[in-house]
């Protein structure tokens, strides 16, 4: 029985996670490692704490009273946490436990002073830290004191922010127990926390040092700032010298005062260099035991040895790349390019990558490009940076700040071929091939491009039917090289690049000739053959035909509200007078749209076709904020403002000297523009069909694994790579004995489980928008000086300015939108555009003058900023700002 209450630490490791916690199973670990010094102490397990709730029934109403309140109701979460705390705290510990704690601690000394540190099994997680979540109690002596301290570790597994904490990270309350470590006390000359990674820049080639007179705690409270270390290849760096004005001390009779600093010791250092690299190097050591970048607390105790009293996960890091080489990479984000930056999925981020025209690399749940060859050849190092600085300047400015470094040294040119990564690889990019002259100015390139994806399309639905198993994937391998090679047709890219390459043209003769800032904004409204733009006019008829029908009207209303999101409501509809019509308004959209859904290049995503619940708040704020034929109407009237803008930009440049030619030119970009721009959307529209139809045919098989009871559910197979999801049907179809399976399912269920933990982790993640493979994240930063003070910086991407109500949308399925709102959002991928036609303006925190949410601004005339970093934070839903789409940033008004 002692054994199962109390264990030593040095028989303590990483596996003990559920017996001692993560700060107890961290400290066992790190106790093992040669040359680490770890003060002695041991464990008491979380046996003893389930011991104690479980004979305490009181405990089980109260947890059950928390668990049934809603996570923002903080008063009484508070409430109920503070009765849960008194409750355990009181609870009188049994015998057993009191002389095993007490036997334990005659083995460390008579009355040694402790410190008494809880050490919860939702702790110093590679996913989650929860650090300062529970208590610590230094300078406790005496068996009596000790116990007592117990007690209140494990109440604080109940602290305000300890709950809200799991809360916010989805963490059962009872699925967490609580483990106390007991160590013997350090009183060190100095302390802090080593971190092995630059928690700032991310920068795994950077340690960083915090170190203060006394203990630690003088530090975590904020009395003091600290000194701060930098170190780079076993050197410092940097230094910063604080003013120490306090200090934390142990008390003789337990517990620890606060206490001043000599005046001619306070701007002293508290480590040497010599001991700061010391330092470093056990943290470097430390950091290789466990994997992963550490957050390391330690002290120096009087001996002069570094003594190491905890060691974490850094949780906030963004994962790297991994490479087969030891060389320096630079990588540019795919979402950012693509307008979505969630995390990925295995299947989703794998699916993109085997379908992709560039080799693309994975980390944290999202896909890079490595761009370091591009970069270092001369020949296309500036074509790279105009490319990607005209979609996304924060992408630009971010690569000239690794550059200024010299991350990535100019070199000979190596042959380095491929365009820009302006698409990430999926749908454009890249420079002009020699397009033949009748791509400038001949529309029947849409059209023929149009057909040639119609007809890929149909025959993949026609013959990814007739497969399954082993076939089906290798079936899929030649579709992916249909797939890249509709994509990377020359005549496809260079449609692509006529409407885009006009557009920038537009832009810089007309300003440079008229003083006309942005003017392709208004020159492209109302183009033809825009996909996207026909999705969000198209859900306006939808809203004709349920607009004159008040009990279709209140169904969906009633729909929206119960959060039905499944197909089944439209069965509702057919009885209902109008119902039969409006139902097949909304499946004649889904035939066209069905495939497409927020984040929709990753196919674990739920299309349309499976969720079109999410289109019911859409077609409601239709109904409300436009009348009848609104879609029509407001495709003419762009068609009519482009025309009349167009005579009136040709009239002003033919009164110009050398007018007639400057018109000329003109005219034929505007009649390029015009032809081209829509198709800009085409290929996105035949990519995500594809994947509709591959994941249709894979969620086959994952049924078919579900039945042989290899999957717990079909989208567990989310969580597997393409390639692992090919192998396991490959096993299966081969037919192992029953022994075998057990043993590969149960291997494959630990797998899943631990993809599902990666992913949530990867979820809390903002990927940068370029990344080095010395793990440092840059953001980019505008650099301008014409934005006024308090104002959000972003990228004008369409012309205009407009005031009113901030409606911060995170998910279109909760949209309620009324006339004159501005929407602002994360991102914007092509299923928002339905949205677009109900809002004034547009703010997002990801985009670029050419990704879809921009095009389809311009295309509607909405005003739109995007690139506004932390938007969705620093604004507030509700709140009244001002537009300015052509000045490129966004005001807070009272």
């Amino acid at each position: 029985m002692i054994e199962r209450y109390v264990v030593d630490l040095r028989d303590v490791d990483e596996a003990q996670l559920a017996r001692v916690g993560g700060k107890g199973a961290h400290l066992g670990g790190l106790s093992r490692i040669d040359g680490v010094s770890v003060p002695d102490g041991f464990c008491v397990t979380t046996d003893a704490f389930q011991n104690i709730v479980a004979g305490e029934p009181s405990l089980s109403g109260l947890l059950d009273r928390l668990a049934g309140r809603d996570p923002e109701d903080l008063d009484a979460v508070y409430l109920l946490s503070a009765q849960i705390r008194r409750t355990v705290e009181h609870i009188e510990l049994p015998e057993d436990l009191v002389e095993a704690v007490t036997d334990a601690l005659a083995r460390l000394g008579t009355d040694v002073p402790c410190a008494v540190r809880s050490s919860a099994t939702a702790e110093d997680l590679p996913t989650a830290s929860f650090a300062g979540q529970q208590d610590t109690y230094l300078n406790v002596a005496g068996p009596a004191d000790v116990l007592r301290h117990i007690s209140r570790c494990w109440a604080s597994l109940f602290t305000d922010r300890a709950v809200v904490y799991r809360r916010r990270n989805g963490i059962d309350d009872r699925a967490v127990h609580m483990a106390v470590v007991v160590q013997r006390m350090v009183f060190p000359k100095a302390s802090g926390i080593l971190f092995t990674a630059d928690p700032v820049s991310g920068n795994r080639k950077v340690a960083t040092v915090d170190a203060g007179f006394g203990l630690g705690e003088a530090l975590v409270s904020g009395l003091v700032n600290p000194d701060v270390f930098t170190v780079r290849d076993g050197e410092v760096v940097s230094r910063t010298i604080a003013a120490k004005e306090r200090a934390v001390r142990p008390l003789p009779g337990g517990g620890t005062e606060v206490v001043p600093v000599d005046v001619r010791r306070q701007e002293l250092p508290s480590l040497t260099d010599a001991q700061v690299v010391e330092l470093v190097r056990l943290g470097r050591h430390i950091e290789t035991h466990f994997g992963r970048p550490q957050d390391i607390e330690w002290c120096l105790d009087t001996d002069g040895v570094f003594r190491i009293v905890q060691a974490r996960p850094i949780t906030t890091l963004f994962p790297v790349p991994a490479a087969d080489d030891q060389d320096h990479h630079v990588y540019v984000s795919v979402g950012h390019g693509q307008m979505m930056t969630d995390a990925m999925k295995p299947l989703g981020y794998s699916m993109w990558q085997a379908t992709a025209m560039v080799p693309m690399h994975e980390a944290g749940g999202r896909l890079f490009v490595d761009v370091t060859a591009r970069l270092a050849a001369p020949a296309t190092r500036a074509g790279l940076l105009d490319a990607l600085g005209k979609g996304d300047p924060l992408v630009r400015d971010a690569l000239e700040t690794v550059l200024d470094r010299g991350f990535v040294p100019l070199l000979p040119d190596p042959g380095a071929k491929g365009g820009p990564v302006a698409e990430g690889g999926g749908g454009g990019g890249g420079g002009r091939t020699g397009a033949p002259s009748a791509v400038d100015t001949d529309p029947a390139v849409v059209g023929e491009l149009i057909e040639r994806s119609r007809t890929s399309i149909a025959a993949l639905e026609r013959d990814i039917r007739t497969k399954q198993g082993p076939e089906l994937f290798d079936y899929l391998e030649g579709a992916f090289e249909e797939h890249k090679r509709v994509l990377g047709d020359p005549l496809n890219i260079q449609a692509i690049m006529a409407g885009m390459e006009a557009t920038w043209w537009l832009n810089d003769k007309l300003q440079e000739w008229l003083g006309e800032k942005n003017a392709a904004d208004t020159l492209t409204l109302s183009a033809p053959d825009n996909i996207t733009s026909e999705m969000g006019l198209d859900l306006l008829d939808v809203a004709d035909a349920v607009r004159p029908h008040p009990d279709v009207v209140a169904f969906l209303q009633d729909v929206h509200d119960r959060g039905v999101e499944d197909g089944s409501f439209l069965d509702g509809l057919d009885g209902l007078p109008g119902g039969p019509a409006a139902r097949k308004a909304v499946e004649d959209y889904l035939a066209r749209y069905g495939m497409r859904c927020v984040g929709e290049i990753d196919i674990t995503r739920a299309r349309w076709h499976e969720r079109p619940g999410a289109l019911v708040p859409v077609i409601l704020d239709n109904v409300r904020n436009f009348e009848a034929g609104a879609a029509a109407r407001r495709f003419e009237e762009g068609r009519a403002k482009a025309h009349a803008k167009a005579q009136e930009i040709l009239s002003r440049l033919c009164e110009l000297p050398d007018g007639d030619r400057k018109a000329d030119e003109t005219r034929r970009m505007i009649d390029t523009v015009r032809a081209f721009i829509g198709y800009r959307e085409y290929p996105k529209y035949g990519i995500v069909s594809r994947y509709f139809l591959y994941k249709q045919a894979l969620l086959e098989e994952a049924e078919r694994l579900v039945r042989a009871g290899v999957l717990p559910d079909r989208d567990a197979v989310f969580h597997l790579t393409f390639q692992e999801f090919r192998d396991l049907v490959r096993r299966e179809a081969q037919g192992p004995d029953a022994e075998d399976r057990s043993t590969r399912t149960d291997g494959l269920r630990e797998l899943l489980r631990q993809r599902a933990e990666d992913f949530r982790s990867y979820e809390t993640l903002t990927p940068p928008r370029v990344l080095t493979s010395d793990g440092e994240a840059l953001t980019g930063s505008y650099r301008r000086d014409d934005v006024p003070p308090g104002a959000l910086t972003g990228l004008p991407v369409s012309a205009g300015t407009v005031e009113g109500r901030a409606r911060v949308v995170l998910d279109i399925a909760d949209a309620d939108l009324e006339a004159g709102d501005i929407l602002v959002t994360t991102f914007t991928d092509p299923s928002w555009s339905p949205l677009f036609v109900g809002v004034a303006g547009l703010v997002t925190e990801v985009g670029g003058l050419m990704t879809h949410g921009a095009v389809i601004a311009r295309e509607y005339g909405l005003p739109a900023v995007v690139g506004v970093d932390r938007a969705t934070r620093l604004i507030q839903d509700g709140q009244r700002i001002r537009v300015h789409g052509t000045g490129g940033y966004v005001e807070l008004l009272p």
